[in-house]
C-alpha cells in the first residue's frame, strides 16, 4: 500500500522530511478495524511529532491522526462496525498514522461519518472535535444546555482547528458568552462567522480590550496556543475561582500566577484515553457519534479551511509548512491517493 513517512527529524524544507513509500497492508486483530483511508487532515501534533520524535534507526514512522474512510476489514472482537461502514476518527499517537492507504484503529475511538459531509469535510473534524468537547465539558465543566450562563469563555488562538470547533460547541450547546482572540482580520472574521460574540487581538494588551466590551466575567479560559506568552495577562482578566484549560506545551508556565484568585488549571489531551486504554475509552466513539449528529442536524459545520489535493509527501510538506507558520485558519485536508 502507499504511505507517507519519515525516518529523521528534519526541517520541512528538507527533501526527506516526509517521503512517499510502499509498505505491507496491515491485518486487523482484536478490536481493530482496517480503514481504507479516503481523506486526512493535518494538525499541529503532526509537525511536533515529526520535529521531536525520530523513529528508531531503519524504521519509517507514518504520521497522521485524523481520517475519514470506509471500513474494509474487522478484527474478531469488533462489535461496533462492519465492512462497508463509513467512519471518521483520530487515531492513537502510539501507533502508525493515517497517512496510508489502509490504517488500523481501535473501534472504540471511531465514530460514524456524518452523512451530510464528504470524506474531505469529515476528515477535518475528529481530533479537534474531541479536543474541544473534552476541554469544554470534561475539563472546564461547562454546563450543556442553553440556559443563561453568566460567565464568559475566553478562547485564545481561536481561529485554528480546535478553536473553530470550540466556538461552535460553546455558542450552540451552552449559555456562555464566547470571546475569541485573533490577530489578523481574516481570522477575526472567521471567528465571528462561527459564532463568537466578540473578538479581541491577543497581539495587543487584552485587559483594556476586554473591559471595554463589558461582557460577563471571564470564568472559563481555553488557552490553545502560546500559553507561555499570554497566561499572565489572562490571569488579570479572569474572575476569582475560575478555570484555566490548556492544550499546548508552554516552555514557561508558573501555576503561582493563579494562586491568589484560586484559579484551577486543567490539561487536555485527546490522546490520553487511547494511550492508556482508559476504562472510558469508548467515550470517544460516543462523542464522535454525537458530533456527527450535530453536523447532520446543521448545528455544527465542518472547519475545513484548505484542500491541498491528494495524499502524498509533497502536499503534506506544504501542509506542515503552513501549520508551522502559525497562519493557518481552520483545517488543512488532503484527499485520495492520485
Amino acid at each position: 500500500m502507499k504511505a507517507v513517512g519519515y525516518q529523521q527529524s528534519l526541517p520541512i524544507t528538507e527533501e526527506r522530511a516526509l517521503f512517499d513509500f510502499e509498505t505491507a497492508k496491515p491485518e486487523p486483530t482484536g478490536r481493530d478495524i482496517r480503514v481504507a483511508v479516503k481523506a486526512v487532515s493535518v494538525n499541529p501534533v503532526d509537525t511536533k511529532v515529526r520535529k521531536r520524535a525520530a523513529p528508531p534507526a531503519g524504521e519509517t514512522k507514518i504520521l497522521g491522526y485524523d481520517a475519514a474512510g470506509v471500513v474494509e476489514a474487522v478484527g474478531p472482537e469488533v462489535t461496533l462496525f462492519k465492512a462497508g461502514d463509513e467512519v471518521f476518527y483520530a487515531g492513537s499517537i502510539l501507533r502508525q498514522g493515517t497517512n496510508a492507504e489502509f490504517h488500523l484503529v481501535d473501534e472504540r475511538i471511531v465514530g460514524r461519518k456524518p452523512k451530510t459531509l464528504s470524506f474531505a469535510e469529515a476528515a477535518a473534524l475528529p481530533l479537534t472535535s474531541i479536543t474541544a468537547w473534552e476541554l469544554l465539558f470534561d475539563r472546564l465543566g461547562a454546563v450543556p444546555g442553553k440556559s443563561l450562563d453568566d460567565r464568559t469563555l475566553l478562547i485564545t488562538g481561536a481561529a485554528g482547528g480546535v478553536g473553530s470547533i470550540l466556538i461552535q460547541l460553546a455558542r450552540r450547546l451552552t449559555g456562555l458568552t464566547v470571546l475569541a482572540t485573533a490577530t489578523r482580520p481574516e481570522s477575526r472574521d472567521w471567528c465571528l462567522s462561527l459564532g463568537a460574540h466578540a473578538v479581541v487581538d491577543h497581539g495587543k494588551p487584552i485587559k483594556e480590550q476586554i473591559e471595554a466590551l463589558k461582557l460577563p466575567p471571564v470564568g472559563l479560559v481555553a488557552s490553545l496556543t502560546h500559553s507561555d506568552q499570554h497566561y499572565k495577562a489572562i490571569v488579570e482578566v479572569m474572575a476569582p475561582q475560575s478555570k484555566f484549560g490548556l492544550i499546548d506545551d508552554p516552555a514557561e508556565f508558573s501555576i503561582a500566577a493563579f494562586k491568589g484568585k484560586a484559579i484551577s488549571i486543567h490539561w487536555e489531551s485527546m490522546f490520553t484515553r487511547s494511550m492508556f486504554t482508559t476504562p472510558d475509552i469508548i467515550a470517544q466513539h460516543n462523542l464522535l457519534n454525537d458530533v456527527a449528529d450535530l453536523i447532520d442536524k446543521g448545528v455544527v459545520r465542518t472547519t475545513l479551511g484548505d484542500h491541498y489535493g491528494s495524499i502524498n509527501a509533497a502536499n503534506l510538506k506544504r501542509a506542515h509548512a503552513l501549520i508551522e507558520s502559525n497562519t493557518s485558519r481552520g483545517k488543512i485536508v488532503l484527499e485520495g491517493w492520485g
